[in-house]
């Protein structure tokens, strides 16, 4: 969190934050801190998860947006958290801080437990359910209509104005790479396959595992974009966080397993043309891009820990260097996951 507002944080914000909901911060245990602050709380005897946003990370309208859409999810057989209503019956409060509001909301705590990347379980099993859930989310988000808010469509995603927040000097090359895969994606056609609201943002540390489903979590990078932009993140994160320090052909390899078995799970659910997964390199290169931009903008130079400036000099030395994070053969791993998907279904 930005350290200036972070200083707008009280331990007072947080208590009433949390009698909003009908709940207490009395045991409240902090989960995260990075875009929003994240906490656990309990009611009732049952654990939730408490979210606290900072007008200057959202607007109202968004996170409204945002949580309609999530409960319209969990209403289509989506395993997703569920939003709760205030006691002032609404999705969203708002608590104003000195010229400034923060966004309250509260989600069922999901069931399951996180995965880390050395536990054997983060494997073929879990990246098929991994691609299950990912697949009915798209097929049943087609028949979505936004309320009154709606969310930004991804061009709007303030990272995307690289200049912000990089060194016009230092970062020309990454600046100009950047823009030119916004131009190419901007250049696609949208049509009801290809195109609706997303994620964004499906890494392992938005779902917990319950060894047989995925329950996925964390919705605030929502956004209208193309639909292969949620098969491509499952891929990248993986391989970025496992393989970063090792060659391309290793974090192909790795890279190449995730997405088969995601495929699999994925078009068990939903139909994904061949042309769109072969497209998965924009959208590869355009998240190194975006994390490279974040990084810069959370982590200040003078402020870095050691591992942090590791990944952020990583992920430059890719990108200056043109080097993916993934080199597949798209096409071929794309047909070996139907052909396995046709004999389940037989």
């Amino acid at each position: 969190m930005e350290q200036w507002v972070d200083a707008l944080f009280s331990d007072s914000l947080l208590e009433e934050a949390a009698n909003r909901f009908g709940t207490t911060s009395a045991k409240a245990e902090k989960r995260g801190d990075f875009e929003n602050y994240v906490f656990e709380v309990h009611k009732e005897g049952q654990p939730y998860i408490l979210r606290l946003t900072h007008s200057s990370h959202r607007k109202w309208g968004d996170i409204q947006a945002e949580l309609e859409w999530v409960n319209f999810l969990h209403q289509n057989g989506a395993n997703v958290s569920v939003a709760h209503t205030s006691v002032n019956g609404v999705l969203v409060e708002e608590i104003p801080v000195e010229g400034s509001s923060f966004y309250i909301c509260l989600f069922d705590k999901a069931p399951g437990s996180l995965v880390k990347m050395d536990d054997e379980r983060f494997g073929p099993d879990l990246f098929e359910s991994w691609g299950e859930a990912v697949g009915h989310m798209h097929q049943v988000t087609r028949s979505y209509q936004s309320g009154e808010d709606k969310r930004d469509r991804w061009e709007e995603e303030d990272l995307l104005n690289f200049s912000k927040y990089l060194d016009e000097e230092r970062d020309e090359a990454i600046i100009v790479e950047g823009e030119k895969v916004v131009r190419e994606l901007k250049s696609l056609p949208e049509t009801e396959e290809s195109f609706g609201l997303i994620h964004s943002d499906i890494h392992p540390g938005n779902f917990f595992y319950d060894e047989e489903d995925i329950h996925i979590f964390d919705f605030d990078d929502s956004t209208y974009h193309f639909y292969v932009s949620d098969v491509a993140i499952p891929v990248y994160y993986p391989v970025w966080w496992k393989h970063r320090g090792d060659s391309l052909s290793v974090r192909s390899e790795y890279g190449e397993k995730v997405l088969y078995h995601f495929l699999v799970g994925y078009l068990q659910e939903n139909h994904l043309d061949l042309e769109w997964i072969k497209r998965i390199p924009y959208f590869l290169k355009l998240r190194d891009i975006e994390l490279y931009t974040v990084f810069q903008k959370k982590w200040a130079p003078e402020n870095r820990s050691e591992k942090e400036e590791e990944l952020v000099n990583g992920i430059r030395k890719r990108i200056v260097h043109d080097e993916p994070v993934v080199d597949l053969d798209y096409e071929t791993i794309y047909k070996r996951a139907e052909q396995a998907v046709a004999k389940l279904n037989r």
